[in-house]
């Protein structure tokens, strides 16, 4: 796939996420799909689609925006924001009502015109302490 096709991709795969269409987000990753995320473990198709869809639980309005894309054959990378309101509970915090607005970096590996591999860098720590679960600094 060309630069562009890969970026088109991406697109794709946040709108069908920011649509809450399940299909449409699975449809985009490949059956051995692999995420990495800074100490977890790697995800599978299966824990990736309970783990995003339990922040549209906790988050139920989140929106994820493309705020820069870098994309050239066979891989495509991302600064996304994502902006929503805690209404149910996330990671033991009970819903606060807070509004937050919290970064990634990714880089996607694409195989076959579908994402196959997933490293995701997300700012925990600016959510937890928008929430008010972690204490932010002075």
């Amino acid at each position: 796939m060309s630069a562009a096709d890969n970026e088109a991709l991406l697109r794709r795969w946040i709108k069908a996420y920011n649509d809450r269409d399940t299909a449409e987000e699975e449809a985009v990753r490949t059956a051995d799909y692999v995420a990495h995320i800074p100490g977890l473990p790697p995800f599978d198709n299966a824990s990736w689609k309970q783990f995003i869809w339990g922040f549209s639980t906790s988050f139920p309005d989140l929106h994820l925006t493309i705020e820069d894309v870098v994309s050239e054959e066979g891989k495509v990378a991302a600064r996304i924001t994502f902006r929503g309101t805690q209404r149910g509970e996330f990671m033991g915090i009970p819903p606060t009502g807070k509004q937050v607005t919290f970064s990634s970096m990714e880089t996607n590996l694409i195989v076959g015109g579908k994402v196959a591999e997933h490293w995701v860098v997300v700012d925990m720590l600016g959510l937890l302490q928008q929430l008010g679960a972690v204490p932010t600094p002075r």
